[in-house]
């Protein structure tokens, strides 16, 4: 049921579904735990803004797009993708479109002590981009496709299409009548 680039390509047809129940499994409970932490933070303003059915439409788009991208970056990989990742960072970039300005409970390491800050949102998401981005780009320095690791360059198609496609799937802001004016 897991994502295998290679042998999509070699049978679209059959691999076609392993797109999507990939997303439903995991490497273990700190993969799923992970996972869930961020659609916790990021999905349910986002839900909020789209809608029920819409969001889950988008949520498994992003995922797509995530799984194809692991497939452009590693065509030859016969090594296994799972996890909701690629269709999280693509909530995650619907979330910096929708609240840029929201800010996120953060918890930092400083040495031995452990703080909770308040980070803007367009801070914590685009430094999280931009670490998926850099390692994506250190992660084709390794010859083979049969490494296995995190699939970083999901990530990054992920939130891409976040991106983009909140401006398809997010509900028209309704005007609000006050009547008794």
């Amino acid at each position: 049921w897991a994502f295998v680039p290679r042998r999509f390509l070699a049978d679209p047809t059959g691999g076609f579904v392993t797109i999507f129940t990939s997303m439903f499994m995991h490497g273990g409970w700190m993969h799923l735990g992970g996972n869930m932490l961020y659609l916790w933070i990021f999905g349910d303003n986002v839900e909020d803004r789209m809608g029920h059915a819409r969001f889950i439409a988008f949520y498994l788009l992003c995922g797509a797009t995530a799984a194809l991208a692991q497939v452009l970056m590693r065509p030859d990989s016969m090594v296994p993708t799972i996890g909701a990742s690629g269709a999280i960072a693509g909530v995650m970039g619907a979330y910096l479109v929708l609240f840029p300005h929201s800010r996120v409970l953060t918890l930092v390491p400083l040495f031995v002590i452990w703080e909770i800050i308040e980070v803007p949102a367009v801070l914590f998401l685009g430094l999280w981009f931009v670490v998926q981005l850099f390692s994506g780009v250190g992660s084709l320095a390794v010859s083979t496709g049969d490494t296995g690791g995190v699939a970083f360059w999901a990530h990054v198609a992920g939130f891409v299409a976040g991106l983009g496609g909140v401006f398809v799937f997010r509900r028209r802001q309704r005007r609000t009548a006050e009547w008794w004016v």
